[in-house]
């Protein structure tokens, strides 16, 4: 059973940085990593993905702020938040696809808090 462990977030100032980061324990191919947010009264939205050859997709609001990579040995993802702002206060959970028996599988982390203050 793959679980995703979580860490980084947490209280800065805006215009500071943050990083996030998510391992996926266990064993089985992993396919796309990525970290979507959802904040107060808002639906669950897409951050960054990356693709296991480091293709990357970024939601607009974040371009040019945040980066996200991976480390496939250590089947980790990691999110990069640079020069954040208040209306990127959100909990960011973290996504990996798993792969078994060429089926693709979604799992999601429990979800860290981001606060931006103004």
């Amino acid at each position: 059973q793959v679980q995703l462990v979580e860490s980084g977030g947490g209280l800065v100032q805006q215009g500071g940085s943050l990083r996030l980061s998510c391992t996926a324990s266990g064993s089985g191919r992993i396919g796309a990593m990525g970290y979507y947010r959802q904040a107060p009264g808002k639906s669950r939205g897409l951050v960054a993905t990356i693709t296991r050859t480091y293709t990357t997709n970024y939601h607009d609001s974040v371009k040019g702020r945040f980066t996200i990579s991976r480390d496939n040995g250590k089947r980790t993802v990691f999110l990069q938040m640079d020069s954040l702002k208040p209306e990127d206060t959100a909990v960011y959970y973290c996504y990996v696809e798993t792969i078994s028996d060429g089926v693709p599988v979604e799992r999601w982390g429990q979800g860290t808090q981001v606060t931006v203050s103004s």
